[in-house]
């Protein structure tokens, strides 16, 4: 009797160690990690589709919930940058270089090192812009580059030993259009202008306008010169645009 409740005892110690031995082993061995997905049935009544669930994200490793989230991530697309608005930069008025300035033309001359002399400076109707120490610099025909050099040059004579001189164009001359547009006049010269967006700006043609005959006119230093043109044709600051009329 006695040999019989020992061997109980032992088969109890044993199936006690072993529980344990089993819910240790539990307690350390991370398992898979899933995500969690909707039911399929709930997602057909709210939108009338059945739902085409992802794959669940597996972790192998043993790394956890972490991991797994990193495994979604990856398996993902790329995030997309997102662009935030900064302040706006007004850039610079573009010109071509063998630019010829005129009366109507408006300046920005920067003289490095002398904040009195530097400023924003008009052509006038006689084609010269005034000046500290120099008075007037004759601009008209020149190009940007060619009056900085000539305002270094006078500056060099007895006001500052070595200037150092930039001029820019802020704005240009305006230019006009006339004949058959609904506002015809004066305009503010815009960069890269054409005919047709000359047109566009004076309200475009009137009823009466014969869009194949437009004439534009052209003044240099060396004359002026007027031309029949598509309405392709580039236009320059200062010059007249024409719109005729149609007699039918």
């Amino acid at each position: 009797m006695l040999q019989v409740r020992v061997l109980r005892a032992f088969r109890w110690s044993i199936l006690a160690a072993s529980a344990a031995l089993t819910l240790g082993g539990c307690m350390q061995t991370t398992g898979p990690v899933a995500m969690v997905q909707p039911r399929p049935d709930l997602d057909a009544m709210a939108y009338g589709q059945p739902y085409s669930a992802p794959p669940p994200v597996v972790v192998a490793n043993g790394g956890g919930a972490i991991d797994a989230l990193a495994s979604s991530f990856a398996s993902g697309p790329a995030p997309v940058p997102v662009a935030y608005g900064g302040p706006v930069v007004a850039a610079p008025v573009r010109y071509d270089s063998s630019y010829h300035l005129d009366a109507g033309d408006k300046l920005r001359v920067v003289v490095y090192g002398q904040e009195g002399l530097t400023n924003s400076y008009a052509i006038d109707a006689g084609g010269s812009i005034t000046m500290p120490l120099i008075g007037a610099v004759p601009a008209r025909g020149r190009t940007t580059a060619g009056l900085a050099g000539e305002i270094a040059a006078r500056l060099r004579n007895g006001y500052i030993r070595e200037p150092s001189v930039a001029v820019e164009i802020e704005s240009y001359r305006p230019f006009f259009i006339l004949g058959e547009v609904a506002a015809p006049g004066q305009y503010p010269y815009v960069p890269n202008m054409t005919v047709e967006s000359a047109v566009a700006i004076a309200g475009g043609f009137s009823p009466r306008a014969k869009r194949d005959m437009v004439t534009v006119t052209h003044t240099e230093a060396g004359g002026a010169m007027r031309a029949v043109v598509p309405l392709g044709t580039p236009v320059s600051p200062g010059d007249t645009v024409f719109v005729g009329e149609r007699w039918f």
